[in-house]
C-alpha cells in the first residue's frame, strides 16, 4: 500500500521502521537577515549514528541542546521526522535557491528518520514501540528561525506549516537501546486530538500558498 493511504488503516496495523538515528552537538549556526549575518548556538545539525544507541528520559545519549527552554525536556525528548517528506524539501530548496542538493539523514534536525509512519496517522497520546523502547507522541514541531537557517531560506518556516510536514516530538516512557532498521509499532492512545488537527489549527489566518 502506498504511504499516502496509510492514514486509513486501523492504528494497530500501522508500522514503520527506523532509517537513521541522529544526534548533534551545540555549535554556531549562521542566521542571515537582510541587514547582516549573525550566529546563534544550536544543535539542530544532526549526524547519523551507528550501532546500538541508548535512549534515556531526556533523549538520545549524546544529543545536545543549546536552549532547553524551547528544545528538549521530557515532552520533547526525541524528534521524529518521516523520510517520505525529504523529496518535498529537495524540490522546495531547488525552487527557492535555484540549486538541487540531496538531503542526508538528520537534515531536518530530527533524532529519528523514519519510513512508513506519517503525521496523518498520529494522535497526541499515541505510543510508539521500538523493541523495548516506548515513546509517546506529544506534539508536532513548530518551526523557528533556526530551522529556516538550516534549510537556507526564510520561507522554510511557512512551507513546513502549510505542508503539515512537521514531524512529531516524543516523550520517553520506557528507556531502552535501539538500532536502525528496527520496526516501529503504533499503539493508539485516547485519540482525542490528532497531529493533523493541530497543524490545521496553526494554519488559521494563513494563506495556503506553498511557494512564494
Amino acid at each position: 500500500m502506498d504511504s499516502r493511504d496509510r492514514s486509513s488503516l486501523p492504528p494497530s496495523e500501522i508500522m514503520g521502521h527506523i532509517l537513521s538515528i541522529n544526534t548533534g552537538i551545540v555549535q554556531p549556526l549562521f542566521v542571515n537577515s537582510e541587514a547582516n549575518s549573525q550566529s546563534v548556538m544550536s544543535a539542530i545539525r544532526k549526524a547519523p549514528l551507528s550501532g546500538r544507541v541508548m535512549v534515556n528520559r531526556l533523549g538520545i545519549a549524546g544529543d545536545e541542546r543549546a536552549d532547553m527552554s524551547v528544545h528538549g525536556g521530557l515532552d520533547k525528548a526525541v524528534y521524529l521526522y518521516p523520510h517520505e517528506h525529504y523529496a518535498f524539501w529537495v524540490a522546495a530548496r531547488e525552487r527557492v535557491l535555484h540549486r538541487q542538493e540531496p538531503l542526508s539523514f538528520g537534515a531536518m534536525g530530527e533524532n529519528l528518520t523514519t519510513e512508513g509512519l506519517l503525521e496523518t496517522a498520529l494522535w497526541i497520546g499515541d505510543s510508539l514501540e521500538i523493541g523495548e523502547l516506548l515513546l509517546e507522541v506529544t506534539e508536532p514541531r513548530a518551526p523557528c528561525f533556526k530551522f529556516a537557517a538550516l534549510m537556507g531560506y526564510p520561507q522554510a518556516i511557512k512551507h513546513m506549516l502549510q505542508s503539515g510536514f512537521t514531524g512529531v516530538y516524543l516523550k520517553v516512557i520506557t528507556p531502552a537501546e535501539i538500532t536502525t532498521r528496527q520496526t516501529i509499532r503504533l499503539l493508539p492512545g485516547p485519540r482525542e486530538v490528532s497531529i493533523a488537527d493541530i497543524n490545521r489549527q496553526r494554519l488559521k489566518g494563513r494563506q495556503r500558498d506553498l511557494f512564494p
